[in-house]
């Protein structure tokens, strides 16, 4: 029998990222140190989902977080995370936690000049059945002197230089934009380091697959019905897409990125603007999308065009494949222009 050789040269993405920072303008040494930090709370997360039914780390803490969901305890166990590697990274000034209501002012003599917006356990009622959930990250500079203000935070997605999300699955995985194109890594638990596995992953311009919750139809804009019929039953001799919906917003919008189509969490009737949150989901999400090909609108406008008024504030999602999402917006147009008509 033989044995596997060794390997002696990866790339890690510590490494990765120093070899970026000769190629793009957004990648820093600084950003590397923050990326680093944030590599130890995602390997240290990656642990504890692991393990969490060993460690009893399943089912809800006992209170609920600022945008009405129940904290579950590797919620808790994330953000402490994620938190406290920021914080002792001197990188950043400022944090934006989905489980917090406010801002999180690093102190003056630890502080560095990012802000870093984060989930740090997206898809969590998913947790209790095993099913994958991930963390989001979105990081952008802090331009003005002194203290920071809610002007640093309310930034539109343009800002951003960097992005990314871990998926715990099958395996772990991170995926990063530093403005750059998009890699992912894989972490190899031999050796406790992000490797890279996927050099510039592109989205395909048309897929096969669409990712919405059909729970809601009834309640749904006339232009979603519209469109996710013509994706069910097409006219033009096209066959049928397929549907996938998983629940956690990293699994659904990674395997839109891998084999293409497109992921919809649009408003509707009861919540106009959707469920996902601007900042800390939708703008890191579009930020990855479109480095990788894609397009991210909310139907009328481009994700990362929108000016946030406030840090939890959601937006409608539609992303994915470019040909998918302008097949949307061919609908929503026509929808507008018949309002127009008085149709």
């Amino acid at each position: 029998m033989g044995s596997e050789e060794l390997q002696t040269d990866f790339m890690t993405m510590t490494r990765f990222m120093l070899e970026e920072q000769s190629r793009c303008e957004g990648a820093t040494g600084e950003l590397t140190q923050l990326l680093n930090s944030l590599m130890t709370a995602i390997k240290a997360i990656s642990s504890a989902v692991r393990k969490a039914g060993i460690s009893k780390l399943f089912g809800i803490a006992g209170s609920t977080n600022v945008t009405g969901d129940e904290q579950k305890k590797l919620d808790v166990l994330s953000n402490d995370l994620f938190i406290n590697a920021l914080k002792s990274s001197f990188t950043a000034c400022a944090l934006i936690s989905e489980e917090d209501e406010d801002m999180i002012v690093v102190d003056p003599d630890r502080a560095g000049k990012y802000i870093v917006a984060f989930d740090p356990l997206d898809g969590s009622s998913n947790i209790d059945c095993l099913v994958s959930i991930g963390s989001i990250f979105a990081i952008w500079k802090k331009t003005s002197p002194g203290p920071v203000t809610s002007a640093d935070i309310l930034v539109s997605g343009q800002s951003l230089v960097a992005a990314g999300y871990a998926l715990y699955g099958s395996a772990t995985m991170m995926v990063l934009t530093t403005g750059c194109g998009v890699n992912g890594f894989m972490l190899d638990p031999a050796i406790g380091e992000f490797v890279l596995t996927d050099r510039l992953i592109q989205v395909k311009t048309r897929g096969k697959i669409y990712s919405i919750n059909e729970g809601y139809a009834a309640l749904w804009d006339p232009v979603v019905t519209e469109y996710i019929k013509q994706k069910k039953f097409p006219e033009d001799g096209q066959k049928a897409y397929n549907a996938r919906y998983i629940g956690s917003m990293v699994a659904d919008v990674h395997r839109t990125l891998v084999y293409g189509g497109i992921f919809l969490y649009p408003g509707n009737k009861n919540s106009p603007n959707g469920k996902i949150r601007l900042l800390y989901e939708a703008n890191p999400m579009a930020f990855i999308m479109e480095q990788a090909g894609g397009l991210a609108t909310t139907g009328t406008k481009d994700i990362l065009s929108i000016q946030p008024g406030q840090i939890h504030q959601r937006c409608p999602v539609i992303m994915g494949s470019e040909e998918d999402v302008r097949d949307f917006l061919a609908v929503a147009k026509k929808h507008r222009k018949q309002e127009k008509e008085g149709k």
